[in-house]
């Protein structure tokens, strides 16, 4: 099958708004045509003026030609400004509707796929991307419009008067044109392919450094922490450097071979005025003198349009790279999930080409029940819980909840089945009301208001200005992470999902708002399963069991009792996390942690995990 080009595929983008991107085309090409009739008129000044000398009192209609050259040049101007108005329209409309069709197959992925893809990479693609198409169509396709139809008004014109000049007008034309195909050409295409790269590497780790601002910050740490970053900026300054020098020669020949006309022209001059000058030969030079700037102007435009080309070449790859991944199976009928207990069986996974995530774990949580998922950074604790939520597909096995493979749960049934706390809650620039009720649109205010209640939010409510109806992020209303915490937890509350992931939920609170969260925790976990995921024990040592990853094993399980009699991995984590959070600088810490009064108190303490990469300096 043909592949479509790039302009036809635009234009299924634009729908009816196509014919205005069409009419920008004819209106351009007008405008360029009636551009070039002031020069006809200048000549004809020119030549009255020539004729006359020396009394130019005998020069005719002087004035009406000017003023015709005047009518024509403000006639091409509208209707140049009446093009871009019509590509305008059509290219922010084509714009629209690549990142709504994006955005519209984006929420169809799995919501696992923006880790491995890069959040600042994806918003690069969907806005750069789109924007690029704008430029393309709202310029560069009617320039290039007038762009054709120029070079046909200038051959009329350059063989019209004086064919002799009008041939040594086009040698330094065909010479630029030679460079300028010798600069767009595939390895340009390379190199523009090349340049989008590292705009995006740097733009995805850009995104990655300003989300671990704190931790710069708290340990004092510089710009070369972050190396990725530091990589991906001197990455691009290497090749823009080097593809500068590259082009440098080129664009210094291209440059002087199109700006060389006039020598040619002078020479030409001399040349045919040697055995005498007439006024016709001169005014015709004239002429071409006045003219051929235009040659030089459509040229670089032309240049510049190939460039372009690229860019939108390119930025629909990307799009691309977008749209062909492909979205998880849906099932079609509602499944008959028979109760909130969760299994997994024989399942395998691994990232892309990296290393085994999980092999073979086999395991089963009954309904009702409090487990935890413990062990080192990269043991498998995170993916296991992913899976689960059909953040990513397994590999091999199945996963199964209340005896129904997630696969064969439609994917809104299933975020009604299963609610998530991670470590890094997001509330939007919002009231408190509208946070809370993204997780049921459809709740009333009491309702609301009950959930805020049970995630132990009163406090937060009772000191914004407005109460619920404040919104946070504006007029200095701001929230600590613990209290963004809680507002996560009342979302949950809110939302009622038999299945709860707790991710490290209690990472980034201080210690006050950590007994809190863990009492709205506790309030969260009754008649529910909850999974939890965690590198702080204490707050897993009230699981019904816990189940100790490593290697994408599960190497032992029990409770926390059991697990101490047992001995192995799970009592030496144990011993290391009890030295850990005794130690002090300067002194021994002789009471416990908020963690631990919570769970002391609480009997059975749900608590999430922390980053897996970091898990073990934020213990200590």
């Amino acid at each position: 099958m043909k592949k479509q080009s790039n302009l036809a595929r635009l234009m299924d983008y634009a729908g009816s708004f196509r014919y205005l991107t069409y009419s920008s085309w004819i209106l351009s090409a007008l405008s360029a045509l009636f551009a070039l009739v002031p020069f006809w008129y200048i000549w004809k000044i020119v030549d009255g003026v020539l004729e006359s000398v020396p009394d130019f009192s005998r020069a005719q209609d002087l004035t009406h030609n000017g003023w015709m050259a005047v009518l024509f040049a403000v006639l091409s101007l509208l209707i140049y400004v009446a093009g871009l108005m019509c590509s305008h329209i059509a290219a922010f409309r084509i714009a629209s509707n690549i990142r709504s069709s994006a955005m519209h197959h984006i929420v169809t992925l799995p919501l696992g796929f923006l880790d491995g893809f890069g959040s600042g990479r994806m918003r690069k693609i969907v806005n750069e991307s789109s924007a690029a198409t704008e430029t393309y169509l709202a310029h560069q396709l009617p320039d290039r419009a007038g762009a054709v139809a120029t070079p046909a008004g200038l051959l009329f014109l350059l063989f019209f008067f004086d064919w002799r000049l009008g041939i040594l007008s086009l040698i330094p034309v065909v010479l630029a044109f030679a460079i300028m195909s010798a600069m767009t050409g595939q390895r340009m295409k390379e190199k523009m392919k090349e340049y989008q790269n590292a705009l995006e590497d740097m733009s995805n780790e850009a995104v990655e450094y300003v989300r671990g601002i704190p931790v710069i910050k708290t340990f004092g740490q510089t710009l070369f922490s972050f190396r990725r970053f530091r990589t991906a900026i001197d990455n691009y300054r290497t090749w823009v450097i080097a593809y500068t020098k590259e082009l440098r020669l080129p664009m210094m020949f291209y440059t002087t071979a199109i700006n060389s006309v006039f020598a040619f022209l002078i020479a030409a001059g001399l040349f045919f005025t040697r055995n005498g000058v007439t006024a016709d030969f001169l005014t015709d030079l004239i002429f071409y003198i006045i003219i051929t700037p235009v040659i030089s102007v459509t040229l670089t435009k032309i240049m510049y349009q190939s460039e372009n080309a690229m860019i939108v070449d390119d930025a629909l790859k990307r799009i691309d790279s977008v749209m062909e991944l492909t979205p998880l199976p849906e099932a079609e009928e509602r499944a008959d999930i028979r109760d909130a207990s969760v299994e997994v069986r024989n399942v395998s996974f691994r990232y892309h080409e990296g290393t085994q995530a999980l092999d073979s774990v086999s395991l089963k949580i009954r309904s009702g029940e409090t487990v935890a998922f413990v062990g080192p950074s990269g043991s498998g604790k995170t993916t296991m819980a992913n899976l689960i939520s059909r953040f990513f597909d397994v590999q091999q096995g199945q996963i199964l909840i209340g005896d129904v493979d997630v696969r064969q749960i439609p994917k809104e049934q299933l975020m009604d089945t299963v609610s998530f706390v991670f470590q890094d809650s997001r509330l939007l620039k919002t009231t408190v009301l509208e946070n809370v009720r993204m997780a049921k649109p459809d709740a009333d205010r009491e309702e609301v208001m009950e959930a805020l209640r049970k995630a132990q939010c009163m406090d937060i409510v009772e000191k914004l200005p407005e109460g619920i109806d404040t919104v946070i992020g504006t007029g200095g209303v701001y929230l600590s992470g613990g209290e963004q915490q809680r507002l996560s937890i009342a979302r949950v509350m809110l939302k009622d999902a038999p299945v709860i992931i707790l991710d490290e939920a209690t990472a980034y609170a201080d210690a006050d708002n950590e007994i809190r969260v863990q009492e709205a925790f506790s309030r969260l976990a009754e008649g529910r399963t909850v999974i939890m995921i965690a590198h702080r024990l204490s707050t897993v040592v009230g699981a019904d069991r816990i189940f100790v990853l490593q290697d994408g094993k599960i190497a032992q399980s029990g409770s926390h009792r059991e697990l101490l009699a047992a001995g192995g991995l799970y009592r030496d984590m144990w011993e290391d996390y009890q030295t850990s959070v005794r130690w002090k600088v300067g002194k021994e810490n002789s009471g416990p942690s908020a963690g631990e009064k919570a769970g002391q108190k609480n009997g059975r303490v749900p608590a999430g995990r922390g980053n897996e990469k970091t898990g073990k300096e934020q213990e200590k």
